[in-house]
């Protein structure tokens, strides 16, 4: 039999939060839309920059991955905690501290000289995104009426969150090749600074509850998290047998373990366990999670791909990615309506299978593709998302006591971003060590036939023949990494169908969204 939907024992919110004049409600959205759109324009609009981040501040190719994860890794790893400070000390209040936090890390991060500067101010970045954007969603259900009002709101949050990604690639190759790299960091000043002047006039105010914040659970959850996608990263250069690599395996072990011992015991967990007792919502995250690695490492693996194999340059490699917020936006608007009639089920199982196809098509990429061969995945992709973006964030925020809509919200985003976090880590594993084991083999296949061509004499303005054949041979092996990181990004989209069809489960017919969506 099904649990009973989530319940809560904490004291409820102190008062009830004002209601907004519906002349300001449609201002209120803007500002709550953009401020996610800015946190999730984040989490990919470095990636186009990467390659002049790497040339100016000297990042190795390994510790670059470090300039997204320390945003991602970040920004999952406090979710929860920043989830709950809205829920304990006003989601108003909160929301400004978050987006404050971020335009100043920002600012700060578009001056850096060093990337140990750089890294950190990423890092604040995160903390800033992780306390803004739970309690964003949380004030849409504050701030909007149960029903289509509320469905409308929530349609518009989910294609910012599905967006937000893809938009950032093409904003970063906009400010990349007309500016710097520094501007796309820039550029988030004056939108925090515009959100942050309107948010106490069209904001509504809470006052939250009493209450503790678990920092216990925090601290055991960010530092295994950490040292997980540590040891992902070092594995390829350190070797999977290295020290490191396996203290930092049985050190994330441990503290995540901790995690749960303590959420489990503490009177105020900041992750209830009881959360993940309801299937639907507990399968919703996981779908989540797992679109958000196939996401995050399609557009790490693709920027790298059509800027260093195909020579787009910045702006061209922004552009190629075009469909996917035009397909995520428009298809999430219609499903917003559709869940109406049909329910959520549908397009949530939709969804990753189109994403997982899509993945599998771009895995076969070669070093002679062109854009042609690109926009069917690409198309594939965005529609996958977009089917599934609403369904996820209605089923993650129904059936849940109001002053528990923050922790719900904070939730879905941190399977999102643990999700990336963790795939990027392991693709790239996945990548390096293909990439690595195809030199060696191609290497030692044409080494007699390499020296033969070390002795040949070079022409007076030509290439040498040797060294024009080691780079074909690097590039080859590197496409072949990227499409084994696409492939195994593509199961892992299979997974979240599976678990979408065995798992979730929703009305079979429609539900009317006027009414919180049954989730048992």
């Amino acid at each position: 039999m099904s649990p009973p939907p989530a319940t809560t024992t904490l004291s409820p919110p102190t008062t009830a939060p004002a209601r907004v004049p519906r002349r300001n409600l449609r201002l209120a959205l803007v500002v709550i839309a953009t401020a996610q759109l800015m946190v999730m324009l984040d989490l990919t609009i470095v990636n186009i920059a990467l390659p002049s981040i790497q040339q100016q501040l000297h990042f190795s190719a390994t510790n670059l991955t470090w300039v997204i994860d320390a945003y991602v890794l970040v920004f999952g790893g406090v979710l929860l905690l920043g989830g709950r400070t809205g829920d304990l000390f006003g989601r108003r209040r909160m929301f400004m501290v978050g987006i404050g936090l971020f335009t100043v890390a920002s600012l700060t991060g578009g001056l850096a000289t060093t990337q140990a500067w750089l890294i950190a101010c990423r890092s604040v970045q995160g903390v800033g995104a992780a306390i803004a954007s739970p309690t964003a969603l949380a004030l849409i259900a504050t701030t909007f009426d149960e029903g289509p009002q509320r469905n409308r709101a929530m349609a518009v949050y989910a294609g910012m969150s599905g967006a937000g990604a893809a938009l950032g690639l093409l904003a970063g190759g906009i400010l990349v090749d007309v500016a710097s790299w520094r501007w796309v960091l820039f550029v988030n000043v004056p939108i925090g600074a515009a959100v942050l002047a309107l948010a106490p006039f069209v904001l509504p105010k809470t006052t939250g509850r009493r209450g503790t914040l678990d920092i216990p659970g925090a601290l055991t959850v960010s530092g295994g998290m950490a040292l997980l996608v540590f040891g992902l990263v070092r594995a390829p250069t350190d070797g999977w047998a290295s020290t490191a690599t396996i203290v930092s395996f049985a050190a994330a072990a441990i503290l995540l373990a901790a995690f749960v011992v303590v959420e489990a015991t503490s009177r105020q967990p900041l992750m209830p366990l009881r959360f993940l007792a309801n299937r639907n919502r507990a399968g919703s995250y996981a779908v989540m999670l797992l679109l958000g690695a196939a996401m995050l490492s399609l557009i790490f693996f693709l920027t790298q791909f059509l800027q260093e194999v195909l020579h787009y340059s910045p702006i061209d490699a922004g552009l190629a990615y075009l469909p996917i917020p035009v397909l995520v936006g428009g298809t999430g608007l219609v499903v917003s309506r559709l869940v109406r009639r049909f329910g959520t089920r549908p397009f949530l199982t939709a969804g990753p299978l189109a994403v997982a196809g899509g993945l599998l098509w771009v895995s076969f990429v070669s070093g002679s593709s062109t854009y042609w061969m690109l926009l069917g995945p690409l198309v594939a992709i965005g529609l996958g998302m977009g089917l599934a973006f609403v369904p996820l964030t209605l089923n993650a925020v129904s059936s849940v006591e109001r002053h528990d809509s923050g922790l719900a919200s904070a939730l879905l985003n941190t399977s999102q971003q643990v999700g990336g976090s963790l795939g990027l880590a392991a693709l790239v594993t996945v990548a390096a060590t293909v990439t690595r084991d195809q030199l060696q083999r191609a290497s030692s296949a044409t080494r007699t036939a390499t020296s033969a061509v070390m002795r040949a004499a070079v022409s007076a303005h030509g290439t040498h023949p040797a060294l024009a054949s080691a780079h074909q041979l690097a590039v080859a092996a590197t496409v072949h990494g990227y499409q084994e990181a696409f492939r195994v990004g593509a199961a892992g989209a299979a997974v979240a169908f599976v678990l979408a069809v065995l798992v979730v489960r929703g009305p079979d017919h429609g539900v009317d969204i006027a009414e919180p969506i049954s989730v048992v």
